[in-house]
C-alpha cells in the first residue's frame, strides 16, 4: 500500500488485498494522516483483488472517522475490478460511498 499526498487529497494506492490480515493496518495507516488537512481521500482498488468483511469494516471505519472531523471529508473508491464492485452492490456499501471510474493517469 501506498499513501500518496496530492495537497488536499490523500491517494491510497497499490492495495492488492484488503482482508483479516491487513485490514487493521491499513485502517490504522490511513487514519492516522488524516488529521492533516486532507479534504479528500481516494482509495484506488484498480489492483484490489479480494476484499473480505473485514477489509470492508476497515473502509467503513476510515468513512466514519474521515466524515466526522472538521466538517465532512470526501471518501471516493476508485476503479473497483468487477468483483469487488459486486460486494460492494450486494452489501449496498455502493450507497455510502463514491464509486469513480476513471481512467489511470
Amino acid at each position: 500500500m501506498k499513501l500518496i499526498d496530492k495537497g488536499d487529497v490523500l491517494t491510497v494506492t497499490e492495495v492488492k488485498e484488503l482482508g483479516a490480515n491487513n485490514s487493521d493496518a491499513f485502517r490504522d495507516e490511513v487514519k492516522a494522516v488524516l488529521p492533516n488537512g486532507f479534504r479528500t481521500i481516494e482509495i484506488d482498488l484498480s489492483q484490489t483483488s479480494f476484499i473480505d468483511s473485514c477489509g470492508l469494516g476497515a473502509l467503513i471505519a476510515i468513512y466514519k472517522y474521515a466524515t466526522g472531523q472538521n466538517g465532512s471529508v470526501a471518501v471516493r473508491l476508485l476503479n473497483p475490478l468487477p468483483p469487488v464492485q459486486q460486494i460492494f452492490e450486494l452489501t449496498r456499501l455502493h450507497r455510502m460511498f463514491e464509486i469513480v471510474r476513471r481512467d489511470p493517469a
